[in-house]
């Protein structure tokens, strides 16, 4: 049986959970894992740190029961986690959830999509920062192609794992250019591309404020060549400001974080693979739940302790955004996903 749904202390809802299965990932990119940091010497989670498959089932059911209608699997890079299609198959029988879905760098996921959609899966998001394999090795600090990332994408449209929502970090001077590269290339394809303001997620990305390109400029840069106009949000809370071509070219989105701060609306929590819960991106401090796992507390005693915490959440860091906030500690966008 559903309880009812819990609310922070601004009135917002716990709808959206973003589940984190592994913090490894094949990439290196600067803005979330830079190879300077998460380099050769870095200890990644062990594997009886991480939530089985059983433990994160309990726990998202739980997170169901209290209002939760859309489960988001991210990383590292979720598809590194042996046979995470078993995981999605049996979040998937969750009763009252709506949407499943993943993100993913798609590197490996020719090999994988099939199995994800067969297990349960409903659509897939795929990072991918440019066109170019020039720019777009130096983004990921990898020697991936972008041709295996676009083979990622067309299985993932092959199999049905689609809408693909495509997202795109921008930053000054590193890969600006690619914006109108990116526009043309997923323009018709019926792929939804969405372009992200570099966000100070963590504290190994160097993040600098004059290396954000804002959510106006983007829109006008793409406006200029193939005219926009706005659409309504899917639902409430939705994070993208959406587009469309003019000329039926399809649709774009926008993920203002920076520059348009949409905390009013924020209705998503974060679960760690060692399984902390955060009720923020950019939270200092994180809730252990797997101890209360691991400790034989009962569903209800960690239902009770999902609503204290979520109750008592204030989290809007991007609106309070200053010279005082940015270099507090945060954790890092690898442990919590995006």
């Amino acid at each position: 049986m559903r309880s009812q749904t819990l609310t922070d202390t601004m009135g917002r809802p716990l709808r959206d959970l973003r589940i984190s299965v592994t913090d490894r990932c094949n990439f290196r990119c600067g803005y979330c894992m830079p190879r300077e940091v998460f380099g050769p010497h870095f200890q990644f989670l062990s594997r009886q740190e991480v939530l089985s498959f059983e433990e994160i089932h309990r726990l998202a059911g739980l997170f169901v029961a209290a209002g939760v209608n859309k489960i988001r699997l991210t990383g590292g890079e979720p598809l590194l986690r042996r046979e995470v299609e078993k995981l999605v198959a049996m979040l998937a029988g969750l009763d009252g959830l709506r949407d499943l879905t993943m993100t993913t760098n798609a590197s490996l996921l020719p090999g994988k999509a099939a199995a994800l959609k067969e297990a349960g899966l409903a659509r897939v998001t795929v990072s991918m920062d440019a066109l170019d394999d020039e720019v777009f090795r130096a983004m990921s600090d990898v020697q991936i192609p972008v041709d295996t990332v676009l083979e990622g994408i067309a299985a993932a449209q092959s199999v049905g794992l689609s809408p693909v929502k495509v997202n795109m970090v921008v930053m000054r001077d590193v890969n600006e250019d690619q914006i109108l590269k990116m526009s043309e290339h997923f323009r018709g394809t019926g792929h939804i591309l969405r372009f992200i303001e570099f966000m100070d997620v963590g504290n190994s990305n160097s993040w600098r404020l004059e290396d954000v390109v804002p959510a106006r400029e983007i829109r006008d840069r793409i406006h200029s060549r193939w005219p926009l106009e706005p659409l309504e949000p899917n639902y409430r809370g939705e994070v993208a400001n959406r587009y469309r071509y003019q000329d039926g070219g399809g649709e774009i989105g926008i993920i203002a974080s920076v520059s348009q701060p949409f905390c009013s609306s924020c209705n998503r929590a974060r679960l760690t693979a060692d399984g902390e819960f955060y009720t923020c991106l950019f939270a200092r401090q994180g809730h252990d739940l797997k101890s209360l796992l691991r400790g034989e507390a009962s569903d209800t005693e960690i239902a009770a302790q999902l609503e204290v915490i979520w109750g008592a959440r204030t989290d809007r860091y991007s609106e309070l955004r200053s010279l005082a906030t940015i270099d507090l500690p945060r954790v890092e966008m690898s442990r919590i996903g995006g």
